[in-house]
């Protein structure tokens, strides 16, 4: 892209969540570089550390950091990271979701009280504590960005607990909107049709789900993770600038029909 003026050129990215080549986060990051910024990674555990350090090799002038989003010791070595290692962040994508897979089948009536602190924990609590941590880093006008699904507000099979996570996930982007807005900082989600992740293939029946999503959304088609990715870095740039505390829906049109 020489000579074509990038949205992110000169900027700092923190991508969250990105597990292996699949996963939407890496998407995401990828499309960050492209478009100029620089990106920091996190990772969490052993496993997460190869594949992610992997991965961001590829990318030129990537950092990775290791960060637990459940341990505020965690998220304060990121932040004190960040702030020494790039002076800041413009931008931050958080993918992180979890639940028990004997929770995402069955009935959502016999989900666990531990399984569904764990979920609306990992999943929910995370963006409000990465909100947190990472305020005195970011750079003016930053902007945050999570990842949610229709599930939020319909009941889709075997999404369970994970649906009442995106639920507080969703209401959680809204409340924060109006906390960080009068510093300039925006909050957004994007609610993503189902693509095949490592994590969405704990939901049972998911092939079942990216049928019936090919058959009527819109488009009769499913989403590309490639589509999110360029949405977040729509909701990431200046061209953005107006847009806070909202949901973006790419899922091929699917949210507007009434089935």
């Amino acid at each position: 892209m020489d000579g074509v003026s990038r949205l992110l050129a000169g900027t700092t990215a923190l991508v969250m969540g990105v597990a292996n080549r699949w996963s939407i986060a890496w998407a995401v990051a990828r499309a960050f570089s492209r478009e100029g910024a620089r990106v920091i990674f996190t990772f969490q555990g052993a496993r997460q550390e190869k594949d992610v350090h992997g991965l961001a090799g590829t990318l030129p002038g990537s950092l990775v950091f290791p960060c637990d989003v459940t341990r505020d010791a965690d998220l304060e070595k990121l932040a004190e990271a960040v702030r020494n290692e790039a002076g800041g962040v413009d931008t931050v994508l958080h993918s992180i979701a979890f639940a028990n897979r004997d929770d995402l089948s069955g009935a959502f009536v016999n989900t666990s009280r531990a399984g569904f602190a764990l979920a609306l924990e990992t999943s929910t609590f995370s963006l409000v504590a990465v909100a947190r941590h990472l305020l005195p880093v970011l750079k003016p006008g930053a902007s945050l960005t999570t990842l949610t699904y229709i599930g939020a507000t319909r009941v889709m099979p075997n999404y369970n607990v994970m649906g009442v996570a995106k639920a507080a996930l969703e209401a959680s982007v809204r409340y924060l909107a109006c906390d960080l807005g009068p510093q300039g900082f925006r909050v957004n989600a994007i609610s993503a049709g189902p693509i095949k992740t490592a994590s969405a293939r704990a939901v049972q029946g998911f092939g079942r789900i990216l049928e019936v999503m090919e058959q009527r959304a819109p488009l009769r088609r499913n989403t590309d993770p490639e589509e999110v990715a360029d949405a977040a870095v729509f909701l990431a740039s200046p061209l953005a600038r107006g847009v806070t505390g909202e949901v973006l829906f790419v899922d091929c049109g699917f949210h507007a029909t009434g089935l």
